[in-house]
């Protein structure tokens, strides 16, 4: 099946990927997936790729300062005049892109040999190969007017060090409690009394309207009528894809990708905070929908230090450290590039491919559904055009009958 470069409206496709590149980093398990045989992911890339420039004397650094804390990032890389160095730019500008979407930036600081922060400087600017990143992180940051500069420096002492802020979130479910946790495809709600579900809720919804009204009508309809089994509502929880404030601000919600810009400013960022002005502006926390998921795991197992993914219609993701405190990171696990085969597939909601969420969510299992022996109809099949948008009716009606093949 030729590939469709189903992102386009983001940018431009992934550049090809240089004979050095190839030479460094793809590599593929040892087991290889039978349904992806050609699957190579990131980890077995920086695994061989540090061995194959150990001893290499040159280091490049960065750094990704955002308001309420700093990332800091290091790579052993070859030579400016190596003959192999764009394997180092290659797998450079892969990690950052990679810490961007955890940690959120404000800019990019780059110290190292000349040639390499030169080229990873291009990639990362207006025209480049991560010009996704540099357009989207403004909005991510909630300042959507601001440039994202990229500047070298030329001392390591000339990098912010690595900050973060923790943040405490309560574990206590006792009163009256609603919960909510707007997906891709469906809006849960749930209401809890003493730490008991009494109700239980999920309403599909379209995340691609472009009417901030359908979206508060929708959210708002369905808490309210979980919240008819509550006598009272005392405090409510919340989750969502996206970027969210540590003040439960929607800064840069991804389930609202056609709201207009300057509407969404207006009318989104805010829309947490006015859906617990109608229960009576009671206490209010909303977090990314992975967090969830980490934090989830950590009163589980116990143990903090802890990474979760939620696999739904996309792909959530969260980090909580040893005590189980949240970090202000922005945890979007699921723009990340996990597989560097340069013939992986494309997704509808960057220009990049080989993207988390197409292997650790919904699209995942529909996109290798045909290949797996699952007989679907023609307009359910990885290539329909139906299949390749940001709508995800069809992979909900997709992963019914791979359900039901698993049975037989």
């Amino acid at each position: 099946m030729a590939r469709v470069h189903v992102g386009a409206k983001h940018g431009s496709p992934d550049p090809p990927m240089s004979k050095a590149a190839m030479k460094y980093l793809l590599v593929r398990p040892k087991v290889p997936a039978p349904l992806d045989p050609n699957f190579c992911p990131l980890v077995l890339a920086k695994k061989q790729y540090m061995k194959l420039v150990a001893g290499s004397p040159f280091t490049l650094e960065w750094a990704l300062p955002r308001a309420d804390g700093c990332a800091r990032g290091k790579l052993p890389v070859l030579a400016d005049k190596h003959v192999d160095v764009d394997a180092s730019i290659h797998l450079a500008g892969v990690l950052i892109q990679e810490m961007i979407w955890q940690r959120s930036a404000s800019e990019l600081l780059l110290c190292g040999p000349p040639k390499i922060c030169e080229a990873v400087q291009k990639a990362y600017s207006a025209e480049g190969k991560y010009a996704f990143e540099v357009k989207t992180m403004p909005k991510v940051c909630g300042t959507p007017s601001r440039p994202f500069p990229v500047r070298v420096v030329s001392s390591a002492a000339g990098l912010p060090e690595a900050k973060d802020t923790k943040q405490v979130c309560g574990k206590d479910a006792s009163g009256c409690r609603l919960a909510f946790d707007l997906g891709k495809s469906d809006i849960k709600t749930v209401a809890v009394k003493d730490n008991e579900v009494l109700e239980s809720m999920e309403t599909e919804w379209d995340v691609t309207n472009p009417d901030p009204q359908y979206h508060w009508d929708m959210i708002l309809g369905a808490m309210k009528k979980t919240a008819l089994k509550l006598p009272r509502v005392d405090a409510i929880g919340g989750s969502a894809t996206g970027t969210v404030s540590g003040n439960s601000e929607a800064t840069w919600c991804d389930i609202f990708p056609n709201v207009p810009p300057d509407v969404y400013q207006e009318k989104v960022v805010n829309i947490f905070h006015r859906l617990a002005k109608e229960f009576g502006d009671v206490p209010l926390k909303v977090i990314n929908d992975g967090e969830v998921t980490a934090l989830a795991g950590k009163m589980m197992v116990q143990q903090g230090n802890l990474c979760g993914i939620s696999m739904g219609s996309s792909e959530g993701g969260g980090y909580c450290d040893v005590d189980g405190n949240l970090l202000g990171w922005i945890n979007e696990l699921c723009y990340i590039q996990l597989d560097l085969n340069p013939e992986a597939p494309y997704d509808p909601w960057t220009p990049h491919s080989g993207i988390s969420h197409m292997y650790l969510g919904q699209r995942a299992a529909t996109r290798l559904a045909e290949l797996g022996g699952v007989d679907l109809p023609d307009d359910l099949k990885p290539s329909a055009p139906g299949m390749n948008t940001m709508k995800h009716e069809g992979h909900a009606k997709c992963l019914k009958l791979i359900q039901a093949a698993m049975k037989d």
